[in-house]
Parts: structure tokens; C-alpha cells; sequence
């Protein structure tokens, strides 16, 4: 395998960390961090296969928002005295975590008959369901091979998450059961789904960074309660975006019938009585191939309370993150942390 030089790779601080500039040797050190991940990512995807090669290396080429390894190598400096530099294991547990990611992509795609991922066509689209599905098996084969080096209580963590990712995934397909709440039931899902790795990438960061114990829990419970905040905004985004900022069609949810925050509450308030919830449900559920009655769907719904009361929810639980490393002293890095959570809600994609 050949490694990407790092100095070849150009990685931008998401929006939010701009308190990071309070502290420029740390904003230098997590930038450099950040585009040293990058390349250990594609040269643990390569392989001298040239199909499993362009294929598991498709979606981290694509780009990405790389928000697991960012929040693993910003949890590190938790623990870290002035001047250190960040070690190895926790650029490679960030690798872990984004790989971790990428495999449930292909996975996720295949499931959804996404036709779309990042833009470009998904890669079953490409190269079909079957070898789709099994490079997420080999990406995630990968991943847990880098783990193990990492020692036993880091593969203990992987494989915890991966199995509320699995099984958040089979819930969401199943449904809610019989006399579930759907709210409920979704939000569950989104936890495991979403909040899971999110939290394990927050906590091994401050684990391999030297942090106790204690502080990595913490960094647990912040980093679940960001992945639902930030897939719950995912939600909102769907359909209030502008299309030309966000880079997303307002509306593919509705239009794939996926259920999603907005429209869980709009059904709940149909259920009440509300004739507003009503006609808007009835055109969300209509045939929305054409443009114009997804279109007609969308104005609907953003028109209604539910799309406010759905923000509302999602900076909810970014509250729930900062509460959760509120105990900590203040420092650079947790105030880059607090912004995160907010910025993780406030943004336009």
C-alpha cells in the first residue's frame, strides 16, 4: 500500500471551531492531525486489488465531514500537557472511527437504495448491491485489524458500538413494535445508529490521550448526545435548506419515504386533531415523483410548527452535549467542544 503524503491533503476545520484561533499552536497541531488521518485513511482502504482498491477507497475520496476523527483528536488534547504531540494511537483509533463510519455507508446505501451518496452516484450504483455490501465488510475488517493494535479495552469499545450500530440499523428496518411510541422508537434508533459512534470516536479520544477514566465518560455522553443532535438537524435540513447552499434537493427523505423527525411530529399532530397536520400529511403521503408535489409536500411542511418544534428538539440534545462536559475546567479544547455542539445544529448541510 502506498500512503498518501499528508502535505498533499488540504482538511478545513469544520465551522464552529473557531475558538480554536484563541490557541494557534493547538489549531496547527489538529489541522496537521487531521491531514495525517486523511492519509492513513485512503492507505488503509488501498489494496493491491484493483476492484476492492477503487471501490473501498470510492466514498473517503468523495469527501466527507470527517466529524468522528476531528472529535477523537480534540478529546485527546483533553488529557495532553502543552507542547505534546499527539500520539499515534490516537490518530489511529480517528482512522478507526472513520472507517467505521465508511462501512455502514455502503451498508446503509445498499438498504435504502440510496441512488446518492456525497454527491456522487452511491457505490451500489457503481458496482452493484453485492459488492457494495461486502466492501463495507472488508472496510470494516480493516478497521477492527487496525484495533487490535490498539489493545483490548479499544476493540472491546469498537465492538460494543458496532453492535448498537447493527442493531440500530434492524430497528429502523423492522419498525416500531406494536404499541410503540414511533418518536420513541426513532429516537432510539438515531442513538445507535448515529449517536454510538460518535460517542465511542469522543471517548477513545480521551482515553488514548491520557485522560482518567472519568473524563473519557464524559466525552461518551457528549459525543452521543452530538450524533443525535446532528442527525436530528440532518432532519430539519432535509427540508428547510436551501438546495444551492446545502448541496441536498429539499425534500429526498419525504420523496423516499424516511421517517423523519418533522414528520413523525407532523403525524403525532394529525393525531390530536390538528387540521393544519392533516392536510399537510395528506399531501407527504400523495405521489411526490413529480417535482412539483414534492415541492408542494416541502412548503407544507416547513410551513407547519412541527419544522420549529423539530429545531427545537435538535438543540435540545446539543444542550444535552454541553451539559455533559460542563464538570470539566475550562481550556481551549472544551470551549471548542461547546461550540461544536452548537455548530453541529446551526449549519446549512
Amino acid at each position: 500500500m502506498t500512503e498518501t503524503p499528508a502535505d498533499a491533503l488540504t482538511i478545513k476545520l469544520p465551522a464552529g471551531f473557531d475558538v480554536l484561533a484563541d490557541d494557534e499552536q493547538l489549531a496547527g497541531k489538529v489541522s496537521d492531525a487531521l491531514d495525517a488521518v486523511e492519509a492513513k485513511l485512503l492507505a488503509s482502504l488501498s489494496s493491491s486489488d484493483k476492484l476492492a482498491n477503487s471501490a473501498a477507497r470510492y466514498l473517503a475520496e468523495a469527501g466527507g465531514k470527517r466529524i468522528r476523527p476531528l472529535l477523537t483528536i480534540l478529546s485527546s488534547q483533553l488529557g495532553a500537557q502543552a507542547g505534546d504531540d499527539i500520539r499515534d494511537d490516537v490518530l489511529q483509533a480517528a482512522v478507526v472511527m472513520e472507517m467505521t463510519h465508511l462501512a455502514t455507508l455502503y451498508h446503509d446505501d445498499v438498504m435504502d437504495s440510496a441512488p446518492l451518496r456525497r454527491g456522487a452516484p452511491s457505490a451500489h450504483e457503481v458496482w452493484g448491491n453485492s459488492v457494495a455490501i461486502l466492501i463495507g465488510d472488508l472496510i470494516l475488517a480493516r478497521a477492527s485489524q487496525l484495533m487490535t493494535h490498539l489493545g483490548d479495552e479499544g476493540s472491546r469499545i469498537q465492538a460494543e458500538t458496532f453492535e448498537r450500530l447493527v442493531m440500530g440499523q434492524m430497528h429502523e428496518t423492522v419498525g416500531p413494535a406494536e404499541g410503540e411510541d414511533p418518536y420513541e422508537h426513532y429516537l432510539s434508533v438515531i442513538r445507535d445508529k448515529t449517536g454510538s459512534l460518535v460517542a465511542a470516536a469522543a471517548r477513545l479520544g480521551a482515553f488514548f490521550g491520557g485522560s482518567g477514566e472519568e473524563t473519557a465518560m464524559l466525552l461518551q455522553e457528549y459525543g452521543e448526545a452530538v450524533g443525535v443532535a446532528f442527525q436530528l438537524a440532518d432532519d430539519v435540513i432535509d427540508l428547510a435548506a436551501d438546495g444551492a447552499t446545502s448541496g441536498k434537493t429539499p425534500g429526498t427523505d419525504l420523496r423516499e419515504a424516511v421517517p423523519t423527525l418533522p414528520v413523525l411530529l407532523l403525524r403525532r399532530a394529525a393525531d390530536a386533531g390538528d387540521p393544519a397536520a392533516t392536510e399537510a400529511l395528506a399531501l407527504v403521503d400523495a405521489d411526490l415523483s413529480s417535482d412539483e408535489a414534492l415541492a408542494e409536500a416541502v412548503a407544507a411542511v416547513v410551513a407547519h410548527p412541527v419544522t420549529q418544534e423539530s429545531w427545537d428538539v435538535a438543540r435540545s440534545w446539543s444542550a444535552k452535549a454541553k451539559a455533559a462536559i460542563e464538570p470539566l475546567p475550562d481550556s481551549t479544547v472544551k470551549r471548542a467542544l461547546l461550540s461544536f455542539a452548537d455548530a453541529v445544529v446551526d449549519r446549512q448541510g
